[in-house]
């Protein structure tokens, strides 16, 4: 059976004429008797009951008809799918990110996406930059955003677009600044007063171009920096400031991470963190060319 005999059932089902459905059809009746006959014969079991005065459906009939109608419908659907599927207009993209983009470009970039492509579905996979980066070049992602090397050297395969530059700022349990422990002047916080106090941190292996920004910072300061707590997740490093267990030096976007107990402080000569696109330069996916054409335009 065919869609073919699937229109020619539909028809007289609607119908329940032979000659009104064979002129729907525009084709002459014996054939699409012909037609329905070899369809009942392959279901082994009839369709309609014929007398010389009316045609109606059998039980199997009348049962069969809306799924025929459904699987229809879904193949004249097809044609437009394809285009919008074409246009990018449908269809899903698949997007990793940094935990820091989270309060910083992630989420006015996945709103106008969702704005000119409603019909496509989002799949957000956070993820740290080394993660991201292998999985990128095996097309396990459409794209990531994430905190490019120094030398902004990724795998040939790779594209990259800078997304932001932002400085960073001292995340501080808010008692240190109350009592004085990290003194600030006029408003912000002294170098110099960064040097003895504890810090929680990215572990190296999963940010490198973050750690060594930081790190870099005090080693400019005369002094390594004092690592008392490693974590992989802003929301958890902040938690830990909030506890009392150092301090962070987060990108200024981590404002808008409100925590009690937790205040957001100004750097002198604060080093500036870039946060930015990656994707294969040989993906032509419909929907990543869309969120191409929203990062480019």
């Amino acid at each position: 059976m065919d869609v073919r005999q699937f229109r020619h059932f539909a028809a007289v089902a609607q119908t329940l004429h032979f000659g009104r459905a064979a002129e729907r059809l525009r084709m002459t009746q014996p054939p699409l008797s012909q037609s329905i006959q070899a369809l009942e014969k392959e279901l082994g079991a009839p369709l309609f009951v014929r007398t010389k005065r009316s045609v109606r459906l059998t039980p199997l009939g009348e049962q069969w008809l809306p799924q025929v109608l459904d699987a229809l419908a879904a193949v004249d659907a097809l044609p437009d799918t394809a285009r919008r599927l074409r246009d990018g207009q449908t269809g899903y993209l698949t997007l990793s990110f940094v935990s820091t983009a989270d309060y910083s470009v992630l989420p006015d970039l996945v709103r106008r996406y969702a704005e000119a492509f409603p019909g496509v579905e989002i799949r957000l996979v956070e993820a740290t930059s080394d993660l991201q980066i292998p999985a990128l070049v095996a097309g396990e992602r459409h794209a990531g955003i994430v905190i490019p090397p120094p030398d902004r050297e990724l795998p040939a395969p790779l594209v990259y677009r800078r997304l932001v530059s932002e400085p960073l700022v001292a995340a501080a349990p808010a008692a240190w600044i109350d009592d004085g422990r990290l003194p600030l002047r006029g408003g912000v916080l002294a170098p110099e007063a960064l040097l003895d106090a504890p810090l929680v941190l990215f572990p190296r292996n999963v940010a490198p171009a973050f750690h060594d920004l930081v790190t870099g910072y005090f080693e400019a300061l005369g002094r390594p920096a004092r690592i008392v707590q490693e974590a992989i997740q802003m929301q958890t490093i902040i938690s830990l400031v909030s506890a009392g267990l150092g301090v962070a030096l987060v990108p200024a976007s981590l404002r808008n991470l409100a925590r009690a107990g937790v205040a957001y402080v100004d750097l002198e000569d604060a080093p500036v963190l870039e946060t930015g696109l990656a994707w294969r330069r040989d993906d032509e996916a419909p929907t990543l060319q869309g969120l191409l054409g929203l990062v480019e335009g």
